[in-house]
């Protein structure tokens, strides 16, 4: 067959771009090909479009076949109750209501619950329902707060599943390797090719890894490429050695003090700092003792001594007090110890790099500079020229970076102490860092001594450090401080967050207890108008909350 010359029917790029160019220039400017000028002009162009159109078609190359898709892999854990399967299916259907203040009704909200659910599935190490998957990965896919949970719940299955939809590839990133199977410590060669050649995430996860297993093994593993290394990456990478930290870990930290990356030496600095015994720790020793002091002579007075008996006929008196005097210049050996020169917008320069000295030094120093005191009665002394506040708020981010609960427990104070500041603390934030010292029993037990005093106004920090459920001094007095505020008659919203917090991690067995508050309390003359109802649907909602997690509990075989 002879093919004609004629372009409409030639296939190609020319062909179909001549059709294009008439089209946009007009037949009554351009005929088309292989028709006559006049009113069928038009028509024959969309024919010849048409059959051009065709032809394209018809004429892509057909692709290579795809490989065969792998089957899912198989989860060996155990398979899930059908009743808490059940349950599963219906957290993940609820969806969050408005964000609006208000009233929220009774109804639990189980979105808020799904974490909780998520938890103590992977403590009894069931497996998930493949049904479930997409929906599981969808949930975590829109709260960052649910990914390691609802991961660690997907198992293999869902890092399958998450290869295929776009959508997902959050999961690949967030999961150790991408869901690859590390090597085992004895494969070397495995380890120093993954190492070697494997993407940025395959890499972090292969060093935490190794350095909760061997960290010795994974600090020789990074010392091998550290020089080559991006700045951002080796501050990654340098961040993995909190795990395991200790004082074999010193010698490469040194190194990474004379880093390019004031990042990555800052890095270096505060994990030095956390070895007491490292030289680092013991040059900032140095620097601070240079700049705080006791002096046994100083006249202070009595509004600055905190006596019990101070009055209108008190006089100054004198009193050991600690004085400071700040340094006056960050020099070169400084900076390379970590301390940042330039101090933040409205900070004072003196004052910042006081504070640093002092958060970098170990808290063993002081005792011995300050006259052989305990934490207690150094936390207890006047401070000089109005430097209390900073050399405190050192002190309390020492405390928490060393993890010292003796320094903690001075800086906390008495739960029970007239200012809910405390005696060094300088915000809540600092004090609820400060409870993470502690351990989960003397940590709640302080902070329902804060309840009792200082009521729920200013506990939300405090409460969100406390373990879940709340131990019973807590969950007792967190119910009766929600009780003193509905008697006084004003609006739930007010503790709306307290209350959210307790539908989440009072213990269930509180329920019995509240139901003795789901009346409509007589509202006193000064209430305001309607708060007994509101406290009334409140607390059922706490009630049926509570409720419902020890029936997910009791589902989950973990009751």
């Amino acid at each position: 067959m002879t093919r004609t010359s004629a372009p409409v029917d030639a296939p190609g790029a020319d062909a179909w771009e001549g059709l294009v160019t008439t089209a946009l220039l007009g037949t009554d400017r351009r005929t088309p090909p292989g028709s006559a000028p006049g009113p069928d002009a038009p028509v024959a162009l969309l024919d010849a479009a048409a059959v051009q159109t065709v032809r394209r078609r018809a004429g892509l190359r057909p692709a290579r076949a795809a490989e065969r898709l792998q089957p899912a892999p198989v989860d060996a854990r155990p398979a899930l109750p059908p009743a808490a399967a059940h349950r599963l299916a219906m957290l993940l259907a609820d969806r969050p209501g408005p964000s609006g203040g208000g009233r929220r009704g009774a109804a639990p909200d189980l979105v808020e619950l799904l974490p909780q659910w998520l938890a103590a599935a992977n403590a009894r190490g069931f497996a998930p329902p493949p049904q479930v998957l997409p929906a599981l990965l969808d949930a975590a896919r829109g709260r960052t707060d649910l990914r390691p949970a609802a991961l660690e719940f997907a198992g293999p299955r869902g890092l399958w599943l998450a290869r295929l939809n776009p959508d997902w590839r959050f999961a690949l990133r967030a999961t150790s390797g991408g869901g690859a199977a590390l090597p085992q410590p004895e494969d070397d060669a495995r380890i120093q090719r993954l190492w070697q050649e494997g993407l940025f995430a395959e890499r972090v996860a292969l060093l935490s890894a190794l350095r909760s297993r061997e960290p010795a093994a994974a600090r020789a593993l990074l010392a091998t490429t550290w020089t080559t290394e991006r700045a951002e990456d080796r501050l990654m990478f340098l961040d993995s050695l909190r795990a395991g930290l200790g004082p074999d870990d010193e010698p490469f930290l040194e190194q990474a003090l004379a880093d390019r990356s004031r990042n990555v030496r800052a890095t270096a600095a505060e994990l030095l700092s956390s070895l007491p015994g490292s030289a680092l720790a013991a040059r900032m020793a140095v620097r601070a003792e240079a700049c705080v002091a006791i002096d046994h002579m100083r006249t202070v007075p009595p509004s600055e001594t905190g006596g019990e008996h101070d009055g209108p006929g008190s006089t100054a008196q004198n009193t050991p007090t600690i004085v400071v005097e700040a340094p006056h210049e960050c020099d070169p050996a400084m900076e390379r110890d970590g301390v940042v020169a330039k101090a933040p917008a409205g900070r004072g320069e003196r004052s910042w790099w006081l504070g640093q000295l002092v958060e970098a030094a170990p808290l063993g120093t002081w005792s011995r500079r300050l006259g052989g005191r305990t934490p207690r009665e150094i936390v207890a002394l006047p401070v000089a020229d109005d430097w209390q506040g900073e050399l405190h708020a050192a002190w309390c981010r020492a405390a928490v970076r060393q993890e010292d609960a003796e320094w903690a427990r001075a800086l906390l104070g008495e739960p029970s102490a007239p200012e809910a500041g405390g005696p060094g603390a300088v915000s809540l934030a600092e004090r609820a860092r400060l409870l993470g010292t502690l351990g989960a029993t003397e940590r709640a037990e302080w902070v329902a001594g804060f309840i009792a005093t200082h009521g729920l106004s200013e506990a939300f920090q405090l409460l969100g450090m406390c373990a879940v459920p709340w131990a019973a001094p807590l969950g007792g007095a967190v119910v009766d401080a929600l009780n003193i505020a509905r008697d006084a008659g004003s609006y739930p919203w007010s503790f709306s967050g307290v209350m959210g917090l307790a539908e989440r991690c009072l213990d269930p067995s509180e329920a019995a207890r509240l139901d003795a508050l789901l009346a409509v309390p007589d509202e006193p003359e000064n209430a305001s108008p309607g708060a007994g109802g509101y406290w009334a649907e409140a607390f059922q909602r706490l009630v049926t909350t509570l409720r419902l997690r020890a029936a997910m509990a009791e589902e989950l075989g973990a009751a």
